[in-house]
């Protein structure tokens, strides 16, 4: 059974931080390519950023310079560092694992950015 469990969501302030993780069981993690996906009300879910598995990675526009994607494959977890957070940036934000078009989502963690 496949399992991708996000933490590390929450309430910050503009121009705060917060760090995600999220934790896969149940797949060969390391041939796996990550992505962390978002998802405002009223709006489409969105790619914010990948990695995938020889650690190359994409970012949206609007994340450029202050989010970062990373992945440890010894603990099969990916995590998203998100500084410089901004109001825009309020989402549910999901995990994904893909490989050649299958993929798996998480249950998704909030993310509110708010003074």
């Amino acid at each position: 059974q496949v399992q991708l469990v996000e933490s590390g969501g929450g309430l910050v302030q503009p121009g705060g931080s917060l760090r995600l993780s999220c934790a896969a069981s149940g797949i060969l993690f390391n041939i796996y390519a990550m992505g962390w996906y978002r998802q405002a009300p009223g709006k489409q879910r969105e790619l914010v950023a990948l990695i995938r598995s020889g650690g190359s990675t994409n970012y949206a526009d609007s994340v450029k310079g202050r989010f970062t994607i990373s992945r440890d494959n010894a603990k099969n977890t990916v995590y998203l560092q998100m500084n410089s957070l901004k109001p825009e940036d309020t989402a549910v934000y999901y995990c994904n694992a893909d490989r050649y078009g299958m993929g798996y989502w998480g249950q998704g963690t909030q993310v509110t950015v708010s003074s």
